[in-house]
């Protein structure tokens, strides 16, 4: 594997979360744990991807071309149920053969005997189903990891670790917060009286 997807991927993951939570308010620490936690879980999907895309490759590719056969079946059936002499008929006719065609350069016709143009497990395919695995599974781990990050940062935010705790905002109206002189001296009111 590159090492620009290696590594890349999970850094930017974690550059990800972590500015996204600092964005969000989190605390330094928070945003830190978030982010590394992020790539971790961003470099456990890249691995994980490409365990699931070489183990389930075959059935990958099976619902692949059950999907586009079904797909142009579909068309064809819709085709047939609109009028004889109409552009939508021409166009959903079209359409299907389209699919038809992609299907068959793609996956072969087995009533034909007609074996597929790709090889059924080659290389390249197999690199491009780890690529679509790994563009849904990546960003679901890292973020599912980023979310633990989370959890675990309140464990410090509740010892009091600075880095992780909220500093409570400072309210430049309320009494006590300026050396002002109604801050050191509350004037009194009716109800005090």
């Amino acid at each position: 594997m590159r090492g620009t997807l290696k590594y890349g991927v999970p850094i930017a993951a974690g550059l990800g979360l972590a500015a996204y939570g600092a964005q969000q308010g989190a605390t330094p620490g928070e945003a830190a744990l978030m982010g590394g936690t992020a790539a971790l879980g961003g470099a456990a999907g890249l691995l994980g991807s490409r365990a699931l895309a070489g183990r389930y490759n075959p059935a990958l590719i099976a619902a692949a071309q059950k999907g586009v056969t079904g797909l142009g079946n579909k068309i064809g059936d819709v085709a047939r149920d609109l009028p004889e002499k109409g552009i939508r008929r021409a166009a959903a006719n079209v359409a299907a053969d389209v699919v038809s065609a992609a299907d068959t350069r793609l996956f072969g016709d087995p009533n034909a005997g007609i074996s597929a143009a790709i090889p059924f497990p080659t290389q390249g395919v197999q690199r491009n189903i780890g690529k679509g695995i790994a563009a849904g599974l990546v960003p679901a781990s890292a973020a599912a990891a980023g979310l633990g990050g989370i959890a675990a940062a309140q464990i410090p935010g509740a010892l009091g670790v600075p880095g992780f705790v909220q500093q409570p905002a400072l309210d430049p109206e309320a009494y006590g917060s300026s050396n002002s002189i109604g801050a050191r001296y509350k004037a009194p009111t009716m109800q005090y009286v």
